[in-house]
């Protein structure tokens, strides 16, 4: 059988929605994390290569759950098997009234995943690597504070860079901030500000813990200690949302990834911006199609754990369905 001969059919249906939880000491081993969590992986499909993310979560003792999530869907993946590294499930593609399945074998070091794709059409080479991990102190802190009689607000923006490194800015309708030598050790963020009011400059620390969505701490200078109360802004939002995507060929299943830093991802195409204002949930991403490309807006709103709206395309517009996957034991805002 040839290699990276598999048909469109088989490789264009998408799989599913990541049960969020905390991994059990038995999936993970000595020296790493295992199998749990995305994977990042390309298969070859003609001359080109098809994005996928594999998602990997324990749903039992031995036993695991698996997704297969692209841009246009996901679904379970079947008979997850994970031993001493060596990872196989199988994979049921379905286009229209027709069945495509296929198996894979590979192998999992550290956090590098390979191994071949089998079926009725010939073999795929896979490659990928883990997703890497969002930092939980990324994001957009409301920081409240008060200094004198006089109630403040500010806002706390933590990104990564592309290297990933965090960095931080303090957007302040007051003067002018900067931030040098943000750091952040598991629950602790500390940083230095230099501030300018005026004719005025000074510099101080802050120290801090992170607590879910929320940011607790303390600002010192030479003019007193300031204790300062910091929400995640956009918080109902963040997380994990299984969605249901109804349009004129039926319903699909797909995944909406917010991260902290209200980035994201639907399905496996980058969403760079995510807004949330008054419940009101809005955000748009360009779709690769061959040689083209198209874009593709969504208007929703968020109850609780639910999300309803319509993305709208040059192509039509699809009535979407969402609920969000929470994690045992913690708030619905949390990561």
């Amino acid at each position: 059988m040839r290699r990276g001969t598999f048909s469109k059919a088989s490789l264009c249906m998408c799989l599913l929605t990541a049960t969020l939880l905390t991994a059990p000491a038995w999936a993970q081993p000595p020296g790493g994390r295992g199998i749990f969590g995305d994977w990042q992986v390309k298969i070859p499909f003609g001359e080109r290569q098809m994005d996928v993310i594999l998602s990997f979560a324990p749903a039992g003792e031995g036993i695991w759950a698996g997704q297969w999530i692209s841009a246009w869907g996901m679904n379970e993946l079947k008979d997850v098997q994970f031993e001493d590294g060596k990872l196989r499930f199988v994979h049921v593609a379905r286009f229209g009234d027709d069945e495509y399945t296929s198996t894979f074998k590979g192998t999992i070091e550290e956090d590098k995943l390979t191994g071949v794709l089998s079926g009725e059409q010939g073999d795929a080479d896979v490659a990928g690597r883990r997703s890497p991990r969002t930092s939980p102190a990324a994001g957009r802190w409301e920081m409240k504070y008060t200094l004198g009689d006089r109630e403040v607000t500010s806002v706390l923006a933590v990104r990564p860079d592309a290297e990933g490194r965090l960095g931080a800015k303090w957007e302040s309708q007051w003067g002018e901030h900067e931030i040098t030598d943000f750091a952040v050790e598991r629950r602790t963020i500390r940083f230095r500000r230099k501030s300018k009011i005026q004719d005025r400059q000074w510099e101080s620390t802050f120290e801090g813990t992170l607590e879910g969505d929320d940011l607790t701490g303390t600002i010192k200078s030479e003019m007193g200690d300031v204790e300062v109360r910091g929400v995640r802004l956009g918080a109902a939002v963040i997380g994990t949302w299984n969605l249901d995507v109804t349009g004129e060929w039926g319903t699909v299943k797909q995944r909406l990834l917010v991260h902290p830093d209200m980035t994201g991802l639907y399905g496996t195409i980058p969403v760079k911006k995510i807004e949330l204002k008054d419940g009101k949930l809005t955000f748009g991403l360009v779709v690769p199609f061959g040689d083209d490309e198209f874009t593709m807006d969504f208007a929703g709103k968020i109850d609780d754990t639910k999300l309803t709206g319509q993305m709208t395309t040059s192509r039509g517009s699809q009535e979407i369905k969402g609920v969000k996957v929470v994690r045992r034991g913690r708030r619905p805002g949390n990561m």
